[in-house]
């Protein structure tokens, strides 16, 4: 005998509570499921709701949900390891590491979704008060505040973490987007000098014969020092074609062949006369170095 009556409603609905949103709709096994948004705007309590019926429709219900419960920790983990260590370089991976040091003691054990604008606020204002901690052979040494720009680069690195959830369907709204970092740091960030031929001139004529030839590189190709130019060997220059390859860079895009300039291939030649003995251009000098080539 069939059954008669109402219609269920597949759609779901959205009802005002004491604090925010409430979103109650139908699970994929029809069984009534009731959640709180966590918004105070009906649209975007809408907006969540109609996300929830869209990943129950495509069977990602379940993982979604599952999501609810993963702690910052767990996120940042995955994060440097899935994320920021295959794509990033090794000073922002090194940036990153660093960054973490100091948020995950305030955000590591709450959920994604208990990270509020009033707790990064609060966490900001906790950072800018906080002392300079200079590790040295006799101690840690405390040497006044931090800098507000060290501050803005760990609420960077959370904001591109959350944004990063965000993508994967594990977060809705970013909590950085709706904080305002309190002081600004145009004033208090070293601003780059453009070096005149002038300057150039100079640095050449007191430098040793190996960073003239890397200031000439440099400024004739805009190789990247630590990154292209200091590893390079010298079985990636190729003078009868004037082009020099670059296997590893920064971005995918930096990779290939570059031409040479008249002044870049001539220092090129002389640096390569002057590391004989060795298949790198640059060979460090240090025997016992970490690494065969310079890095400083």
């Amino acid at each position: 005998m069939s059954r008669s009556g109402r219609p269920r409603n597949t759609n779901g609905a959205v009802r005002a509570g004491s604090a925010c949103w409430w979103a109650r709709y139908r699970n994929s096994e029809g069984r009534i499921r009731k959640e709180s948004t966590g918004l105070t705007d009906r649209e975007q309590a809408e907006s969540f709701l109609r996300g929830r019926l869209v990943a129950r429709d495509e069977g990602k219900l379940t993982v979604m949900l599952a999501n609810k419960n993963l702690t910052f920790n767990e996120w940042a983990d995955w994060f440097m390891e899935k994320w920021s260590k295959p794509f990033r370089a090794e000073k922002t991976q090194a940036a990153n590491l660093n960054a973490l040091k100091f948020l995950r003691p305030a955000f590591g054990y709450l959920r994604l979704s208990e990270i509020t604008p009033e707790a990064i606020e609060n966490y900001v204002e906790q950072r800018l008060c906080s002392e300079r901690r200079i590790h040295t052979k006799f101690g840690v040494v405390h040497r006044g505040t931090l800098k507000p720009a060290t501050v803005h680069q760990e609420f960077r690195i959370l904001r591109r973490i959350l944004n990063v959830a965000i993508k994967s369907k594990r977060l809705n709204t970013n909590p950085c987007s709706m904080t305002e970092f309190p002081v600004s740091v145009s004033k208090t960030t070293r601003k780059p000098h453009y070096m005149v031929a002038s300057e150039q001139e100079r640095i050449e004529f007191f430098a040793p014969s190996y960073l003239r030839h890397a200031v000439v590189i440099i400024s004739e190709m805009g190789l990247r020092p630590y990154k292209e130019l200091m590893p390079m060997r010298k079985t990636q220059v190729d003078f009868d074609n004037r082009m020099v390859h670059i296997p590893d860079s920064k971005t995918p895009n930096g990779e290939g062949d570059m031409p040479i300039t008249e002044l870049a291939w001539k220092a090129f030649k002389d640096q390569m006369e002057e590391a004989r003995g060795s298949e790198y251009l640059f060979p460090s000098p240090k025997a016992r170095a970490k690494k065969p080539y310079i890095t400083n």
